[in-house]
């Protein structure tokens, strides 16, 4: 299987979650080739038809070193298991795939042909042959550095390639209502894909922005709903994020994002809620739970309140209440998330989110803990120098019970990790002190020119 690179551990995890023996039998992590052992070619197909991550599937015919060695290797492989692909009323053609090196087409049709020891009985057929076979080279991961030949070689039967295709089809730049902070279309699959998403599911995000978590969730054939603070946001009113648009028009809606990729029957609804108060029955409603939460950066942390809440307003006469707008602390808004998670998933059901990190203060105690939620995977993605993100995905596995939130105020692993509050000012800390870098080296340059 090929696959790409950046956030490797995103993408390891997310091979994984799509199933359940796959992280006993992935190997060679460190190579964009990567080499499942024993699965099905069923298990395959069932990857290949959700997966963002991965090109293309191959059955393993052969590899080496060298092209010797592929030879040797070739010419091992059960006759049997080749046979039925190699029959004289089938049509076949062989593709060279090279990772960080362009062949010329000559070179392809050299390496083609030198494959002449492998007993193919059937007629080539370039535009619809039956079978497809291909001959795989890496060439390594440094593009300063590539050598003449290649590191290693692969050859097999292709069974299917990816969803790579969604990312495009789902590109943000062409979706009908976006707003500042809208996920990209390869991390939304990625997500859906950590939580299991499948048909019919009910998939809840509490803080669906313009909506990108929902309609990768819906592409699997769930039925999506969600909330958020942001009136205008969810009513698509006010202005527009997009370039040389000053306004967004009538029709920009989380609906339309999703009619505009023929899911719109999937779409139950948005509110305009606060995810910090209850406005859901009790018991389990949804199936998977999928979010990102804001980090003060771009989006604001706000939750509301009133002005009994406020510690500068002025007693009121009367009793009243005035909603107003009240800092939601990170670390408020991932203990609400995870409780919230608790009461109202399904066993089994999961927890996917990102979680902002401050990387030099960064450990595994900083991960928010519930005693009815199992940690699945913890997978970084880098923002900057000093930033990151973790995806955190987590998995139900009891219903919560009133010993557990004992067990909340004694075990330290469960309390609430106030460092994160901090994480807005570490930003722009770390982008403050990059600035000044910047100017001290450009003061010291102007300084030895003039001397």
């Amino acid at each position: 299987t090929t696959a790409q690179r950046p956030h490797l551990s995103v993408r390891v995890s997310m091979i994984e979650s799509l199933n359940e023996e796959i992280e006993k039998k992935l190997s060679s992590l460190s190579s964009p080739f990567w080499r499942l052992n024993g699965l099905s070619e069923e298990d395959v197909n069932s990857i290949m038809a959700r997966t963002v991550c991965a090109k293309s599937a191959f059955e393993l015919w052969g590899h080496g070193r060298t092209h010797i060695e592929l030879r040797t290797s070739l010419l091992k492989y059960p006759t049997e298991n080749m046979s039925p692909f190699l029959q004289k009323d089938s049509t076949y053609k062989i593709n060279v795939y090279t990772f960080n090196k362009t062949l010329e087409f000559e070179d392809r049709i050299k390496k083609i042909d030198a494959m002449e020891y492998l007993s193919f009985e059937g007629r080539v057929n370039l535009r619809n042959p039956k079978h497809i076979f291909c001959l795989l080279e890496d060439y390594g991961t440094d593009p300063n550095d590539i050598p003449d030949e290649p590191l290693y070689i692969y050859f097999g039967r292709w069974i299917a390639d990816g969803q790579r295709e969604l990312i495009r089809s789902h590109s943000v730049k062409n979706r009908h209502f976006i707003g500042n902070t809208s996920m990209d279309a390869g991390l939304s699959f990625i997500m859906a894909n950590h939580a299991r998403v499948k048909a019919y599911d009910l998939v809840y995000d509490p803080f669906v922005g313009t909506g990108s978590l929902l309609v990768a969730c819906s592409h699997f054939g769930a039925y999506v709903c969600g909330t958020d603070i942001d009136y205008n946001t969810i009513h698509g009113i006010g202005k527009a994020s997009r370039k040389n648009q000053k306004w967004r028009g009538p029709d920009e809606n989380i609906r339309a994002n999703l009619r505009q990729y023929g899911s719109e029957k999937l779409y139950v609804d948005v509110l305009v809620s606060d995810a910090s108060k209850p406005i859901w029955r009790d018991g389990v409603l949804f199936d998977a739970i999928i979010t990102d939460p804001p980090y003060g950066i771009r989006e604001s942390t706000r939750r509301t309140g009133s002005q009994k809440d406020s510690v500068n307003s002025v007693k009121p006469s009367e009793d009243y209440h005035v909603p107003v707008s009240m800092a939601y602390h990170l670390s408020d808004i991932f203990t609400d998330l995870l409780n919230f998670s608790a009461h109202h998933l399904v066993i089994g059901g999961r927890l996917v989110y990102w979680l902002p990190i401050y990387r030099p203060e960064y450990c595994e105690e900083m991960v928010p803990l519930n005693a009815c939620l199992r940690l699945v995977s913890n997978c970084e993605q880098t923002l900057s120098s000093h930033t990151s993100r973790r995806l955190i995905t987590m998995e139900k596995i009891k219903e919560p019970e009133e010993t557990d939130a004992l067990a909340h105020l004694s075990d330290p692993h469960f309390s609430p990790y106030q460092g994160h509050n901090a994480f807005r000012e570490k930003y722009f800390s770390g982008i403050s002190k990059r600035t000044l870098t910047g100017k001290e080296e450009t003061n010291k340059m102007a300084t030895n020119g003039g001397e």
